[in-house]
């Protein structure tokens, strides 16, 4: 019995870079065949994206502020999650991500407590959800609502992630029951990592 040859870290990499410049995971499959001249299955991208690791971003970032805000996004074919989003102001990078099915301050404060740990405490901006003042006064944290700019920036990333989340498990999606989301908190931290090298690089 031969043994399963493995698919070696480039092939995967420019398959991944394929998928996040914008394509579909057919169609990544399909380009990454058509280039390589390797037969590669879209089943085979999703599964990348669940098992991959990205590289740690060491970048010495000095952070203004945190622009932070939430917003719902499909997750199957019908369930609803909320998605959270930080990003500061000068390089518009993305700072963190989370999901819950529940948006209130307890998951508010847990979100913001885990990018304080990260990258320290600085002041924040959001917009009027009642839930935002009340975790920086919890955390000690100045807050205040954005200005134009803030809530423009914040807007189109939020936009930009809602474009590529679209359909986001109608090719393989989830079957467990009680299921945690990890998946779909795997494909977050490749996405935020793709977008952000393409900002620096």
């Amino acid at each position: 019995m031969s043994a399963r040859k493995r698919t070696s870290s480039q092939i995967i990499g420019y398959g991944l870079h394929l998928y996040f410049l914008g394509l579909s995971f057919r169609n990544a499959a399909k380009a990454l065949s058509f280039l390589l001249l390797v037969k590669i299955s879209h089943v085979s991208i999703w599964k990348w994206i669940q098992k991959y690791k990205p590289w740690k971003h060491l970048k010495n970032k000095k952070i203004k502020e945190y622009i932070i805000d939430e917003t719902s996004i499909k997750a199957g074919s019908s369930e609803l999650i909320w998605l959270w989003v930080v990003i500061e102001p000068k390089d518009k990078e993305i700072l963190a991500t989370d999901i819950s099915k529940k948006r209130n301050i307890s998951i508010t404060k847990r979100f913001l407590s885990r990018v304080v740990n990260k990258y320290g405490k600085h002041q924040v901006s959001s917009d009027g959800g009642t839930w935002y003042p009340q975790a920086c006064r919890f955390l000690k944290l100045v807050h205040h609502l954005h200005s134009s700019y803030e809530k423009s920036i914040i807007e189109r990333t939020i936009q930009y992630i809602k474009d590529r989340t679209e359909g986001f498990d109608d090719y393989i999606p989830c079957k467990k029951n009680k299921c945690r989301l990890n998946h779909i908190k795997q494909w977050f931290k490749l996405f935020v990592y793709q977008h952000n090298k393409e900002i620096i690089s």
